[in-house]
């Protein structure tokens, strides 16, 4: 007897229609997007889909639909970054759940932004920093390490769990020479924590952030002026950690003081400490471990969320180094 030929259509309907216009995006464009990242075609009539394709990929797309359907149902917006996440995530585990995902708050925004995480290692960092009081983030840039690390220190802030923020970097030029910079010692620092800064009108008002800086509840300064201090009642971030030495990672670390908590954050594969010196934040990878109340969070290149440009960018830098290498 001859077999069945398997249908080659994959055809999924969603009850509410207008949820289902959402989901589709203006002109369906959010179906496209799907589409183009599991390698099938899609159809839509109505508020029905029809899939086609290999099988393994129908199953991908139909998975991608079908949560991102849920979170609209939940009252979570579906923009079209978050179709290339959710696609991105369950094309690595498909067994992920995009609620316990993106329905994670961390703060809303000046400009009514939600910040939440938008990858499982996103998510397990901000699990991390809600449970222990030392986490470090390591991985490449463009995977969410700092502002994360700065969104939860402001809604520390907000809830009142902290009474101050204090935001670090090591100026690797400066040091010792910052002294033969030109301008003042705001103008002279100022270039090295030009970001801090940035995240932090993304995430309020610039007159809020001015008064409280103003006010010494927010702090912006180089690791240098760390030294001799002891910070209690604070949500503390050390940016770049990657460009400590390994005695500035020892003091920063041992300026902590009661209930506080540290974000430390950096790529060990961009240091720029002069000299050969070694990284401070490398060492301390080896040093630290098995600590009870320090947690390490490893981020892939996988976990670049950005413009998907940057994740192609670091692809190509890193043949390029394994050719030279070779």
């Amino acid at each position: 007897m001859q077999e069945p030929i398997e249908d080659q259509n994959l055809t999924v309907t969603f009850p509410d229609i207008d949820l289902s216009r959402q989901l589709f995006g203006e002109q369906n464009k959010h179906l496209a997007q799907i589409a183009e990242g599991t390698d099938v075609d899609i159809h839509a009539r109505g508020n029905t889909v029809f899939i086609e394709g290999d099988p393994v990929a129908k199953e991908l797309a139909r998975n991608v639909l079908e949560q991102l359907y849920g979170l609209l149902e939940d009252r979570c917006p579906v923009y079209p970054t978050d179709v290339d996440y959710a696609v991105r995530i369950l094309s690595r585990d498909d067994r992920v759940r995009l609620k316990d995902i993106f329905l994670d708050t961390v703060y809303i925004t000046s400009k009514k932004h939600a910040i939440k995480p938008k990858s499982p290692s996103q998510k397990d960092y901000i699990d991390a920093m809600r449970n222990y009081d030392i986490v470090f983030g390591i991985g490449p840039a463009g995977t969410g390490k700092t502002y994360l690390a700065m969104a939860m220190a402001v809604a520390a802030l907000a809830k009142g769990t902290v009474r101050r923020i204090i935001l670090t970097r090591p100026a690797v030029e400066a040091g010792e020479a910052l002294g033969f910079l030109p301008g003042n010692l705001a103008e002279k620092v100022d270039p090295y924590l030009r970001p801090l800064y940035d995240a932090l009108h993304d995430m309020m008002r610039f007159e809020k952030v001015s008064s409280l800086m103003e006010k010494g509840v927010i702090e912006v300064a180089p690791l240098a002026f760390m030294r001799g201090r002891t910070l209690n009642d604070s949500f503390i971030v050390l940016d770049e950690a990657q460009n400590t030495t390994s005695e500035q990672m020892k003091m920063f670390l041992t300026r902590i003081g009661y209930s506080s908590k540290a974000v430390i954050t950096g790529d060990i594969t961009q240091v720029d400490l002069p000299g050969n010196k070694p990284s401070g934040l490398v060492e301390c990878k080896e040093i630290l471990k098995g600590i009870e109340g320090i947690k390490f969070i490893f981020f892939k290149n996988s976990d670049v969320v950005r413009h998907k440009l940057v994740q192609d960018i670091i692809r190509a830098y890193e043949w390029s180094e394994a050719q030279k290498a070779g």
